[in-house]
């Protein structure tokens, strides 16, 4: 690794959310600017939810080149800034913002991000049949991107946040005009389901640290031929995909999509192509000093 010191010239880039402790993008960007002999600089920012403002005032004051926005920011932060993507204004997400000149424009690097890694897998998601489990944040990202390439998809949720489900089903049907299903997430629903997907995806956090024995689908419901892909990436595998490899069913783990985004971001803050194996091996060894 190059050896680095910081100077006026040095570009900041950084992540804004609360908690940030945990993240591990500092290390993946940080190790990414030294590999290419960049003069970059990510730093974490722990902000309140009341304090979104400034710290976007701040982004703006200290002319940041780019920010990562994680959790609580991800939709308050729209409406503070210039420019939105198209992709991120259908999400109502924006977990990355570029600053070019003052001017701040958002966009959703976990949607592309699960893109870029599904293809780089040798997956392609147009017109698959596709069950994604779970309706949160995570999910509305990922629906989206894969409605918009046309996929067909059915979500599930448990019966206490089916309404997140059937509220996300009927916003990806008005924005593309293709009826998408919600159904409870029950064993019975997941059977019917899974007997004629190509694709099942886990937006649900069923499996993570420390819960490492808990899984979203039953191991019996499981075919060969299902492509499982795991957003969960503490445990790089996970019980889901431990169980999905058992039966030889190809399975793809959250650290590839976690590393994407943070490589698609790069990569509009830089001009650069990241060095996305890097990123993922610098991950990689920050969970494992984790356990």
């Amino acid at each position: 690794m190059k050896e680095f010191i910081t100077s006026a010239k040095t570009k900041v880039c950084g992540l804004i959310g609360d908690p940030v402790e945990h993240s591990m993008s500092p290390v993946m960007h940080n190790a990414a600017f030294r590999e290419l002999g960049l003069d970059y600089l990510y730093v974490p920012f722990r902000v309140k939810k009341e304090e979104i403002g400034k710290a976007i005032d701040g982004m703006r004051a200290l002319n940041l080149r780019g920010l990562n926005i994680t959790i609580p920011h991800k939709v308050a932060v729209i409406p503070l800034l210039d420019e939105l993507d198209p992709l991120a204004e259908k999400i109502g997400a924006v977990n990355t913002i570029v600053n070019n000149d003052g001017v701040l424009r958002g966009y959703n690097t976990d949607a592309s991000g699960l893109l870029q890694s599904m293809w780089t897998n040798g997956i392609e998601p147009r017109d698959k049949n596709i069950v994604i489990i779970g309706a949160g944040g995570a999910s509305r990202a990922v629906t989206f991107i894969l409605a918009d390439k046309k996929a067909r998809l059915v979500i599930l949720n448990r019966i206490q946040e089916l309404d997140w489900a059937k509220e996300l089903a009927n916003r990806i049907t008005q924005t593309f005009r293709q009826k998408i299903e919600a159904l409870e997430l029950t064993r019975e629903n997941l059977a019917k389901v899974l007997n004629k997907a190509d694709i099942l995806l886990n937006a649900t956090n069923a499996g993570m640290s420390p819960n490492t024995e808990e899984t979203p689908v039953d191991a019996d419901l499981l075919r060969p031929e299902l492509v499982v892909y795991d957003i969960v990436y503490n445990p790089s595998k996970t019980r889901l995909l431990r169980e999905a490899e058992m039966i030889n069913a190809k399975t793809i783990g959250g650290l590839d999509m976690l590393t994407w985004q943070g490589a698609l971001a790069f990569q509009m803050w830089t001009g650069r192509k990241a060095p996305v194996e890097l990123m993922k091996r610098e991950a990689a060894k920050l969970l494992e000093q984790s356990f």
